[in-house]
C-alpha cells in the first residue's frame, strides 16, 4: 500500500514506471484442442498478422490464431513437422518434418507450394538473414542441409559432430552459432564456406540446449540441460563463459528481447518462465521465475506486447515405453487425447 501511495505522488509518468516495474506474467488464457495424439516441438509467432505456427509432428503445422484463439489452418502436406521457419520477405514458410523434408508454403495465404527432400531426418530449421539461408538440423545424420530460402532449392549439406544439435542463432555477420547439446560445445558455423569457424566448450554449462543471441553486445545466451540447470552468457568473440544464471530444469527456449534488454527461458519439467534483465553486457539480475505448466518447453515472444506463447499437454511415464531419463526421471513419453493446449502469458 505505501509503495502505491509513493506512486501516486510521483505523478502519472512515474507511476507508469512503477506499475510496470511490479508487474508479473500471469496466465491470460489455456486454449485446448482437439488431438488424438498429442505431440509438439517448436512454436513460431508471426507477430504481424497474429499467428501462431505449432509444430506438432503428427498432425503437422497447426496454425492459430492469438487472437480469436482458434485453429485457422493445418499446413497442408506438413505431416511429422517439428517446427516452422518464417522468411516473410520472401513470403514464404519451411517446415522441418522428421522425415528429412520440408514443406513450402506462401506465408500470406498459408498454401503450401511443395514438399521438398533435403535428408533422412530433420530437427527444426534457422534462418540466416545475411546468406538468406535456412539451416536445417539433422542430429541423426550428424548434418546440417542448406536451403535457399526464396526458392527453396536444397544447395549443400555440411557434417558437424554431434548427433543432438540444437539452438541456432544467426549472428548477422553470415555465421550460426549452435548448441552441440552431446558434446558440451557452442560451434560458429561460417555458412558461406560450410564449416565450423570455431568452438567452445560450455564451461559450467551440460547439455546446452536452447540458444539466443545479443548482437549488440555480442553475448551468447545457452540454456543448460544438466543436473545444474543454468544460462550460460558467453563471448561471442572469445567463447569464454562470463557467468552462469539459474534456470529450471528441462529448458528448450531461450529467448533475447533486444529492446527490453531481457532475456526470457522456458523450462519444461520445473514449469516456469524465468526472466532476467541484462544491466550490462557482463551483469545480470534476476526480474520473475513465474509457474507455468508442465513440460511447457518451447515458447514464443511478441516483440510488441511482450506476451509469451508456450505449449503442452497432458501425459504419463508409461513403464512400457522407453522413458527419456536424459530429461528427467519420469518424463512423460505418451500423452492424453485432447489434451493439448495453447498457454498465453502476459504481464500484470
Amino acid at each position: 500500500m505505501k509503495a502505491m501511495i509513493v506512486c501516486a505522488a510521483m505523478g502519472i509518468a512515474a507511476a507508469l514506471v512503477c506499475t510496470s516495474a511490479s508487474a508479473f506474467y500471469r496466465l491470460e488464457s489455456a486454449v485446448t484442442l482437439k488431438s488424438a495424439e498429442p505431440d509438439w516441438d517448436y512454436v513460431t509467432l508471426d507477430a504481424a498478422r497474429g499467428l501462431l505456427f505449432i509444430g506438432r509432428r503428427g498432425e503437422g503445422a497447426v496454425v492459430f490464431d492469438v487472437k480469436t484463439r482458434k485453429v485457422v489452418r493445418t499446413i497442408a502436406k506438413s505431416e511429422e513437422a517439428g517446427g516452422v521457419v518464417l522468411v516473410p520477405e520472401f513470403d514464404r514458410g519451411y517446415t522441418a518434418n522428421e522425415d528429412g523434408t520440408t514443406t513450402v508454403f506462401q506465408v500470406s495465404t498459408l498454401k503450401t507450394i511443395g514438399r521438398v527432400k533435403f535428408g533422412e531426418n530433420s530437427d527444426f530449421g534457422f534462418y540466416d538473414p545475411v546468406s538468406k539461408q535456412i539451416a536445417f538440423t539433422m542430429g541423426d545424420s550428424s548434418a546440417v542441409a542448406f536451403v535457399d530460402a526464396k526458392t527453396g532449392k536444397v544447395l549443400d549439406t555440411m557434417k558437424v559432430d554431434s548427433k543432438k544439435l540444437d539452438g541456432t542463432a544467426p549472428d548477422g555477420e553470415g555465421n550460426l552459432l549452435m548448441a552441440l547439446r552431446d558434446k558440451n560445445l557452442v560451434v560458429k558455423i561460417d555458412v558461406a564456406q560450410r564449416k565450423v569457424a570455431a568452438q567452445w566448450p560450455t564451461t559450467g554449462c551440460e547439455q546446452p540446449t536452447g540458444l539466443a543471441y545479443d548482437k549488440e553486445h555480442k553475448r551468447i545466451f545457452v540454456g543448460c540441460r544438466g543436473t545444474k540447470p543454468v544460462l550460460a552468457v558467453m563471448d561471442a568473440q572469445s567463447g569464454q563463459v562470463i557467468t552462469t544464471l539459474d534456470i529450471g530444469r528441462g529448458n528448450d527456449g531461450v529467448v533475447y528481447d533486444a529492446t527490453t534488454h531481457r532475456l526470457y527461458t522456458s523450462n519444461g519439467v520445473d514449469a516456469n518462465l524465468v526472466i532476467y534483465e541484462q544491466l550490462d553486457p557482463n551483469t545480470y539480475k534476476l526480474v520473475e521465475a513465474t509457474t507455468t505448466r508442465p513440460y511447457a518447453r518451447t515458447m514464443a515472444l511478441d516483440p510488441k506486447n511482450k506476451k509469451v506463447y508456450l505449449v503442452t499437454a497432458e501425459g504419463t511415464a508409461d513403464p512400457a515405453k522407453k522413458i527419456n531419463k536424459g530429461v528427467a526421471s519420469f518424463y512423460p513419453n505418451r500423452y492424453f487425447p485432447d489434451t493439448f493446449t495453447v498457454l498465453t502469458y502476459a504481464p500484470h
